[in-house]
């Protein structure tokens, strides 16, 4: 199969809203995406990361960049504040070039997030 763009999607959670945490978590989540899917630096095309809005100690993207995703697009923002949502969120959308295709790809959901897609597969 020829290289396609697919996206990854994945997210983590953290139990306190510090630097030290976000930027922990931010690593595992992207190493864990990166590894189980077999994905170079190169095969990035850009990288989104949201955090719900009790999420201020650090942007995620500064963690990624400790991984040498520094020549990759970063972008962060905030989710929007739903009413019982789960607190203290991190969420990540990849775009990648891959031969993979969507049923080969695995998603990623740490630290208590799978059940907030529980229609993906792992």
């Amino acid at each position: 199969m020829p290289q396609v763009v697919r996206a990854l999607r994945g997210a983590t959670a953290v139990d306190d809203d510090t630097a030290e945490q976000v930027s922990a978590r931010t690593i595992e989540l992207l190493g864990e995406l990166l590894s189980r899917n077999a994905v170079e630096n190169d095969d990035l095309i850009s990288v989104l990361f949201t955090a719900t809005p009790d999420v201020r100690s650090l942007f995620p993207a500064a963690a990624a960049r400790t991984l040498g995703l520094g020549t990759v697009p970063l972008l962060c923002a905030t989710e929007i504040d739903v009413a019982g949502a789960m607190p203290r969120v991190l969420r990540v959308l990849i775009h990648l070039h891959t031969e993979r295709s969507r049923d080969e790809l695995h998603h990623v959901y740490l630290h208590g997030t799978s059940k907030l897609r529980d229609d993906l597969p792992d």
